[in-house]
């Protein structure tokens, strides 16, 4: 195995490292270089900020490490390497019954990726995050390899589930996948006039997936409109057709300019009829949005973008509207923008969830952007809220000190699995996330 020194970004490229990476072929590579050279490991770097990134250090490249390694067709019960895209691990069973119960915004999020976030999806109110559905980790800690599960390790399942990938290497997991009619959804689309009424649609919402697209530019009574999305899967057929595009240059600046979005925003409210409507698509589509555009990223120019993603709880809705109302009148920022709700289910001591409403939106990598979400970060924390680390790239230690209640035990099992800090991250070291103490200073 040759280590390569390359240059590589997260996906919002607006942040790069440059690094020794190794990429294995087999889990015994994997385990004959972890017991040599102990370093952090990234799988398709869906994460938009730092999180995957180790600026002059060395790191594992796990898309190669992407197989099936066992299924119970009796259970549901899945093992997989981490270097799996969830969406290929959907594709590969929805049709045999089988999903899983977890689906994040990106079908490239790698299983070990989304054990290290602990993502989330348009069903978190009623299945919670990824990490709970997973029921063994095979993790290397250097020499040693160890399958842990909740029972076997309590505090280090809880350290390596949204722990950033700080206790080890995830070499493979086994999951639990749910049991599903197909591999459709019905898709009921509805405007939404304004902040308040998305706030009544999702407390009526009876669906298992929900989630809100909000016209970030919409000022006085318009603010926060936008578009409802519920959906349950079911069966049906389908063309087996990707229908995939490519951005193959990077934009120029001017074309997310502030009337171009506000343009487009205005279209694609207006792309749902008034009464609303009913569709039938394969369940890629509404998992997985963005993904029929490769490459998406670079409509956001070469500077590339930072996203703000935050979550507050249920009372703290006016928070939510004072940063609805400062993104607003910054004409900061781009079409992307999601509201959702969150139930409380999360699965380690840094994951992100918390019950409440979550609000993300992608800002480019302009002058006064970085300022703007260092402001909402600020909002968040006094609302009594947090941020989510797999989009943060602007954050500071002080910022954050308090959003997590558990990130003192976190430290705590991380440096004892870690103890000389050969799998910190660019991310880690920029919020001080190791030394707690420190972040509360």
């Amino acid at each position: 195995m040759v280590w390569k020194t390359l240059e590589y970004t997260g996906w919002g490229r607006a942040h790069t490292a440059t690094g020794d990476v190794a990429r294995p072929e087999r889990q015994s590579t994997l385990t004959r270089l972890t017991a040599q050279v102990a370093a952090p490991a990234f799988g398709m770097r869906r994460s938009y900020g730092d999180a995957a990134l180790n600026t002059d250090g060395r790191a594992y490249d796990m898309t190669r490490l992407d197989r099936v390694i066992a299924f119970d067709a009796a259970t549901g019960v899945v093992e997989v390497e981490a270097g799996m895209p969830i969406g290929d691990l959907g594709r590969a069973f929805a049709g045999k019954g089988w999903i899983p119960p977890v689906m994040p915004g990106t079908g490239f999020a790698t299983i070990g990726g989304c054990i290290a976030n602990d993502v989330h999806g348009k069903n978190h109110h009623t299945a919670g995050t990824f990490g709970q559905h997973v029921t063994e980790i095979t993790l290397i800690q250097g020499d040693k390899v160890r399958k842990i599960t909740a029972k076997s390790a309590p505090d280090l399942w809880q350290a390596t589930i949204g722990g950033l990938g700080q206790t080890g290497v995830i070499a493979s997991a086994k999951v639990q996948l749910m049991p599903c009619k197909g591999d459709m959804m019905v898709l009921t689309e509805r405007r939404i006039d304004g902040f308040d009424e998305f706030l009544v649609a999702f407390d009526d919402s009876k669906t298992d997936y929900t989630v809100g697209w909000i016209d970030a530019t919409a000022k006085g009574n318009a603010l926060g409109r936008g578009i409802l999305e519920e959906g349950e899967i079911t069966s049906g057929v389908h063309a087996k057709k990707d229908k995939t595009r490519e951005v193959p240059f990077n934009a120029p600046s001017w074309a997310l300019s502030a009337p171009i979005v506000r343009l487009f925003n205005e279209l694609y409210f207006r792309r749902v009829p008034a009464s609303g409507r009913t569709s039938v698509k394969p369940i890629s589509e509404p998992f997985f949005p963005l993904d029929a555009i490769h490459n998406w990223n670079r409509l956001y120019g070469k500077k590339g973008f930072n996203q703000f993603q935050c979550v507050v709880p249920l009372d703290k809705t006016a928070c939510l509207r004072i940063m609805l109302e400062r993104i607003a009148n910054s004409g900061l920022a781009s079409p992307l923008a999601v509201l959702k709700k969150l139930g409380a289910g999360r699965g380690g001591y840094m994951s992100f969830p918390m019950e409440g409403y979550t609000l993300a939106v992608d800002f480019p990598n302009r002058q006064g952007s970085e300022f703007l979400i260092q402001e909402l970060t600020d909002l968040a924390r006094d609302a009594g809220g947090r941020i989510y680390f797999a989009k943060d790239g602007v954050a500071s230690a002080a910022q954050i000190a308090g959003m997590y209640p558990d990130h003192a035990k976190w430290a705590k099992a991380v440096n004892k699995a870690d103890p000389d800090r050969h799998l910190e991250t660019d991310i880690v070291r920029r919020l001080s996330l190791r030394d707690p103490q420190e972040t509360a200073q």
